[in-house]
């Protein structure tokens, strides 16, 4: 079939197989580009690697380090209607080049929330590794989680606590403001959202891998997570994702004490920049924040992706002659570009001057934005005939 883009309230319902396989070869070749990076890491499982911080952690594992790669992620695959998940495409995709460049990979679709799924994929990855797991990447991006034991399934919500929120929003394809009202959330969904993208399941993937003693001594694990600026606090690290990322952060200094006691490992939260994701689209404000940062940054030359953070993470926050570079709450910043006292002034400048339309356009980068956006679904990549019949 012809596959287009198909975008309503900022979310995409399809994607195309060869402009996914062509961003995630875009994101291997700048790997190529930048050299290896000397680690002690042989073994790596990513939990959640089929898009975005995930996908980029294992395409620098793999290419930037040799590492042989096993990934988890729950994505679907095409039907006779409907194409797959973006994340389907890029994990046939990885597969794909690892095989011909002669890495060592596994890919698995399932639900790793479940214990079932935890007992089944630490069997697979028995078989699958030559010795222990030197890296966990934690990068589940969902908002459901089934809780097997208590027989409740978790649904994360997006919204503020204690106050309704109003605001500026912005539809990056019309590239219009838009008014966004949004009520404050109660006890029972700030909790749902705690348990969906806390740091719950981290720690008992962690312990499980410990019990079952597929962790390698200095055995590191990471999970990522985002502050921003003021101007998004009152939904975002306010909010209820907000409180599900101070829930992550406190879990990785408790499993990090836990792993130092067992193999003198360490557990560490990266907190990241701002990029767009399928996420991050829907979030109010986000857009039009991320939208005016890019601006910002690329005047400055200092813009970076997915791909070009977890390089950079790897390389000169991890792997550097000063070993691991840590804030004061034992975080990894790779925000320390977007935070910056300079881009944020910038930023804050242009925010206050957009009052309709035309300033919108005048000062926030929405084609950049959009055409990013786009490239999650794998449209608007060159070389790519997107008016041809493509098998799905």
């Amino acid at each position: 079939m012809v596959v287009k883009p198909q975008i309503a309230n900022n979310v995409c319902r399809t994607s195309h197989p060869l402009g996914c396989r062509k961003e995630v070869e875009n994101q291997i070749n700048y790997v190529k580009s930048k050299g290896k990076i000397k680690s002690n890491i042989k073994n790596a499982l990513i939990l959640g690697g089929s898009g975005g911080y995930g996908l980029a952690s294992r395409i620098v594992l793999a290419y930037g380090m040799n590492a042989n790669t096993l990934s988890v992620s729950f994505e679907r695959a095409a039907s006779e209607e409907k194409t797959a998940t973006p994340g389907w495409y890029n994990n046939m995709a990885f597969s794909e080049f690892a095989k011909r460049d002669g890495l060592k990979e596994k890919t698995i679709v399932g639900d790793a929330f479940l214990e079932s799924s935890k007992e089944n994929i630490i069997k697979e990855a028995k078989n699958f590794f030559d010795g222990k797991i030197d890296c966990v990447i934690y990068s589940l991006a969902t908002g459901i989680r089934k809780d097997e034991k208590e027989g409740i399934t978790y649904r994360s919500t997006l919204k503020p606590i204690g106050k309704d929120y109003s605001g500026f929003g912005v539809d990056f394809m019309t590239e219009e403001l838009i008014q966004v009202n949004m009520p404050a959330a109660n006890e029972e969904e700030i909790k749902a959202t705690v348990k969906v993208m806390g740091g719950d399941d981290w720690r008992l993937w962690i312990e499980a891998l410990i019990k079952e003693d597929m962790l390698s001594e200095n055995a590191l694990t990471l999970a990522y997570s985002y502050i921003g600026p003021e101007m998004t606090k009152a939904i975002y690290r306010d909010g209820t994702i907000g409180k599900a990322k101070d829930d992550l952060e406190e879990t990785a200094i408790n499993i990090d004490k836990m792993m130092q006691e067992k193999l003198h490992g360490h557990a560490y939260v990266s907190v990241a920049k701002a990029v767009v994701t399928r996420a991050s689209a829907v979030i109010p404000a986000m857009p039009l924040y991320i939208s005016i940062l890019f601006k910002v940054m690329k005047d400055k030359n200092i813009h970076e992706g997915c791909i070009e953070q977890m390089y950079r993470q790897f390389r000169e926050k991890i792997y550097s002659d000063k070993g691991f570079i840590l804030d004061e709450k034992q975080r990894l910043r790779l925000d320390d570009l977007e935070l910056r006292e300079d881009v944020q002034k910038e930023v804050a400048l242009a925010w206050d001057k957009i009052k309709d339309n035309d300033s919108l356009k005048q000062n926030a980068d929405l084609n950049q934005f959009r055409d990013e956006y786009l490239h999650l679904h794998g449209f608007g990549l060159d070389g790519i005939d997107y008016n041809a019949d493509v098998q799905i």
